[in-house]
């Protein structure tokens, strides 16, 4: 006798948390696998920005850094910091080339949380903390982006924040042509973070608030105990009808 078709999960409409009853997933990264050298453990004189011996919270520290720019960088006055949700994930095996960093808009073009398609509507997944709404979720792939250069972490993060649309309405930064994400030359468009980032640090802000990025996974580990972050779901696109979504 054949068995009973199992009908697909429905899928939440929303993810929501709450500061205390139910807070934001929070993980501890785990190690590459290599055992470290001790010029990879060697600590940077520099304080990372957080209580040595407590584990060290990644997105806080990103999330602090990213306001910081936001006041100081003319070009990033837009963002809305406060609605960024900074995350991680944890890089699949020991090689340093893959995915560093994302963001993932939690609306559609033109800021939209529904769009048509062929006659079905469908609605990317919301983020809430409460009655606050996240518009972006900012994920970085560790450890791998702690094992890049001082430099290049920048470069990194600010080819991140420059995705965001300039009406931070839940959107990407669109450009011209086919090639809207990156223009039609990333190597152009990372020159071109690579220049933010040399006129942020040549305004010298409080280093207190980027040391961190002097420190690799192994080093800000050994400090503290334990590098963690905010670990959730990748947002999903959902129809709007039959047996997929709930409220």
């Amino acid at each position: 006798m054949p068995r009973p078709r199992k009908h697909p999960k429905p899928l939440p409409l929303a993810h929501q948390w709450s500061e205390r009853d139910n807070p934001l997933p929070r993980r501890a990264i785990r190690a590459s696998g290599v055992e470290s050298s001790a010029s990879q453990i060697a600590m940077p004189s520099l304080d990372s920005g957080q209580r040595a011996h407590e584990p060290f919270d990644f997105c806080a520290a990103i999330h602090r850094l990213v306001m910081n720019i936001a006041i100081h960088c003319p070009d990033f006055r837009h963002l809305q910091v406060p609605r960024i949700l900074v995350t991680v994930t944890q890089a699949r095996g020991q090689r340093m080339h893959g995915l560093q960093a994302r963001v993932t808009p939690l609306r559609f073009s033109g800021g939209l949380l529904i769009r048509k398609r062929r006659g079905v509507s469908f609605q990317i997944q919301r983020y809430f903390l409460g009655d606050h709404e996240f518009l972006y979720l900012m994920t970085f792939c560790l450890p791998r982006f702690l094992d890049l250069k001082f430099e290049q972490k920048f470069i990194t993060l600010f080819h991140e924040l420059y995705h965001f649309g300039p009406a931070f309405d839940g959107d990407i930064r669109r450009h011209d042509g086919r090639c809207h994400i990156h223009t039609h030359s990333q190597r152009e468009y990372d020159k071109k973070m690579a220049q933010h980032a040399s006129a942020y640090l040549a305004g010298k802000p409080d280093p207190g608030i980027h040391a961190f990025f002097r420190y690799n996974f192994a080093q800000l580990q050994a400090r503290h105990g334990s590098v963690t972050g905010i670990v959730v779901p990748h947002p999903k696109i959902i129809p709007l009808v039959g047996p997929w979504n709930s409220m």
